[in-house]
């Protein structure tokens, strides 16, 4: 096939839709779909159909697009009070945590390297752990909550905080590792702009995310759906500039995400939702761009040293890390501790920042991107498909909350009402079968019923059937909650 832009336009549109596909299916048997991402795009490539790609610096760009904007919906979905109980402990996870992972591995890495015919330095073999040091935002936040996974002791922001939070500090690591191995030795310009780009990352992100909620604000725009694309101007603004002014702009735009999030923007239900399907796009493009990028047959000589390496991250790198983060904290069990330990999946991230070395032409860079790529689909296979199977094992998977929406409202910020969804069942109706006998606060009413597919007003004699669904509106949720419990309503959220 000549490759006009035409005929790359319908190879795009077809490897898509493949995915997809794929990707629903890989659903059902609980297979991530990033993993089906990676192998349709290794598909494509030239050990499958034949398309040959190798422009690592064009894979670098789409990758670095895609994070911003998976990481800054991920922090738009992230909720203060959800991560407020957990930051510190997400924190040290983030920062400390990619440390000590990076160290362990790089030590175990060096050590091997040499039975296996790879000749690393110390310097590359850390290098090659800090690659891999950080636990994949996009794999995480995709397995969570595609699974509509919910932990107790609050397990899964704890996750995401981390997983969101971890990348700059493995990025990090990865530059100024690179810049060590070039310059072959340590000055003080390379550490100092280690913490250069913590620091200014983490003030860029907070400025500029109250800077891009402040002009949202102002700008009344005239028609809704610009404000979603005048957010994205504002997340590719933010890391360029932060990271023009020698900070970390993929922490900057996370922490922007959650400062636009969790405050009220206008249409903020459809930027949202804009937010989460853009996300995928650039998930989905990511991933088969970087199945593109390797050849399968390269992969065979790396394997066993991949296979040991990956065990080794799995089994003892990721979990001694966990394990001394989590030492001061001693209200976390030790079930969750082994499942933070666990949920450390690798996907594009390191990847992407394998592509670094490779570009930089370090030396066994080529090597180094294989064995990355290997582990990725490792842990993926392993880890990513036994989520909610560990979860369950270990008992920490919550009841369902009832997270999913039947009827798609969300009040403004500025209405401090709270809206609840209940389904009704034979528990709710042994005190009467109608409105009236659920005996509801006051200042709380039942604005809808969906019963089967149909939508209707209730009123206060409206029978209510058992499977029906309610969206309930309140302004006393204490009350609310102490009526649902007294009616056996288990499965129940406020938004």
């Amino acid at each position: 096939m000549e490759f006009t832009s035409e005929n790359i336009l319908l190879v795009l549109s077809v490897m898509i839709f493949i995915s997809i596909a794929a990707g629903k299916a890989g659903f059902k048997y609980g297979i991530p779909g990033l993993l089906v991402f990676l192998a349709v795009g290794m598909a494509m490539g030239s050990d499958g159909i034949g398309y040959a790609y190798d422009n690592y610096p064009q894979a670098q760009f789409i990758g670095m697009v895609a994070l911003c904007v998976i990481l800054f919906s991920g922090g738009m979905n992230t909720r203060y009070s959800d991560i407020k109980p957990v930051w510190k402990e997400g924190v040290v996870l983030a920062t400390l945590g990619v440390l000590f992972t990076a160290i362990f591995t790089g030590i175990f890495i060096y050590a091997i390297s040499d039975w296996f015919g790879l000749k690393l330095t110390f310097a590359q073999a850390l290098l090659l752990a800090s690659v891999m040091s950080s636990t994949d935002s996009a794999s995480v936040f995709s397995i969570l909550r595609s699974k509509g996974l919910n932990l107790s002791q609050n397990l899964r922001p704890t996750l995401e905080l981390e997983s969101g939070s971890n990348d700059p500090m493995a990025f990090m690591l990865t530059i100024t590792l690179i810049e060590y191995i070039q310059a072959e030795t340590v000055n003080f310009s390379i550490i100092a702009n280690f913490f250069a780009q913590i620091a200014l990352g983490a003030l860029g992100g907070i400025f500029l995310g109250k800077l891009a909620y402040w002009a949202m604000r102002k700008i009344n725009l005239e028609i809704a759906s610009l404000y979603s694309v005048f957010l994205v101007s504002c997340v590719l603004f933010i890391f360029s500039i932060t990271d023009k002014l020698g900070g970390n702009g993929y922490l900057a735009v996370y922490l922007a995400g959650l400062v636009v999030g969790n405050n009220p923007i206008p249409q903020k239900r459809n930027t949202r939702g804009f937010f989460d399907t853009f996300a995928w796009l650039w998930q989905i493009l990511m991933f088969l761009t970087l199945g593109l990028l390797v050849n399968p047959k390269n992969l065979l000589p790396v394997a066993v040293l991949g296979m040991i390496i990956g065990i080794f991250m799995i089994l003892l790198g990721r979990p001694l890390s966990v394990f001394l983060c989590l030492i001061p904290f001693k209200k976390i069990t030790q079930k969750a501790r082994l499942y933070i330990s666990w949920v450390g999946l690798r996907g594009a991230v390191p990847i992407i920042f394998a592509t670094y070395p490779v570009v930089r032409e370090i030396p066994n860079a080529q090597d180094m991107f294989d064995i990355v790529f290997f582990i990725t689909i490792l842990s993926l296979v392993i880890q990513g498909t036994s989520v909610p199977y560990v979860a369950r094992k270990l008992g920490l998977a919550a009841d369902n909350p009832g997270d999913s929406s039947e009827f798609g409202i969300e009040l403004p910020d500025e209405v401090k009402s709270v809206i609840s969804e209940i389904s009704v069942d034979k528990n709710t109706l042994l005190s009467g079968n109608t409105l009236r006998t659920l005996n509801l606060p006051e200042h709380t009413l039942v604005v809808f019923v969906k019963r089967a597919d149909k939508f209707f007003i209730p009123r206060g004699n409206t029978t209510l059937s058992s499977g029906d669904k309610l969206l309930v509106m309140s302004d006393n949720p204490d009350e609310l909650e102490k009526v649902y419990r007294k009616l056996g309503v288990s499965k129940f959220n406020f938004q």
